[in-house]
């Protein structure tokens, strides 16, 4: 008897994977970018927000449960992204396992010639971020009961290394989304020529929209507007 493939396992499963991964990944990033944007309603507000943060489920769950909650389901969705893709690569490449002397070019957009590089960079960014602005070993202040300070601190003037490598990697985000959001409409259907048009227009509003939106709080700090 041969054993039968998980339908997980296979290349429309894997698809289906990253899809879902994306998708959750994409709703996180809106919901951090909103939250992000409170720091131009000012210290107080933007402090009652991260502390708020803190406190979903209580009494429920104890202190920053939610939060942690969220960056398990979070990890797991990473993971996931990433081992699907690793699969799907590695698939494509057994496929074709001789390179041929004499190959075309394959015309293709900046976005997907890049994806895996984007990912890679992507993923350094968030260790990064993650040790910068959340566990504050990385942050010149890192109080956590001044998370208005942290920011401020973290994109400072004399900090321009710190939000030029922010933005590199921001950039590389809007990259990866614009191509990741467009294979994702294609996959619902949009396979029309006029389908495809209308994918690629939504993947590259959701792609600038993200990538301004995370970009204009270290850029507020770094000329004065937030302070």
């Amino acid at each position: 008897m041969t054993k039968t493939r998980s339908p997980i396992r296979s290349s429309v499963g894997l698809k289906a994977v990253m899809a879902v991964t994306g998708i959750l990944l994409v709703l996180f990033l809106v919901a951090h970018m909103l939250g992000n944007l409170k720091v131009f309603t000012g210290e107080t507000s933007f402090d009652h927000y991260a502390h708020w943060l803190r406190e979903i489920g209580s009494p429920l769950l104890p202190p920053a449960g939610y939060l942690w909650l969220q960056r398990t389901v979070l990890l797991v969705a990473v993971l996931a992204h990433i081992g699907a893709a690793t699969a799907l690569a590695l698939r494509a490449r057994a496929a074709r396992p001789v390179r041929y002397a004499h190959r075309k070019a394959v015309k293709g957009s900046y976005a997907a010639r890049t994806m895996r590089w984007g990912g890679v960079i992507i993923l350094l960014f968030v260790i990064y971020h993650i040790l910068d602005l959340t566990t504050g070993h990385l942050n010149p202040q890192g109080d956590a009961g001044n998370p208005y300070g942290n920011v401020v601190a973290d994109f400072a003037p004399e900090r321009w290394y710190v939000t030029l490598f922010y933005t590199l990697a921001i950039v590389a985000l809007g990259f990866h989304l614009r191509h990741g959001a467009f294979s994702a409409f294609r996959s619902l259907g949009q396979q029309t020529p006029k389908g495809e048009r209308r994918a690629r227009a939504a993947a590259l509003v959701l792609a600038v929209a993200l990538s301004a939106g995370y970009l204009v709080v270290p850029f507020a700090v770094l000329t004065g507007l937030v302070a």
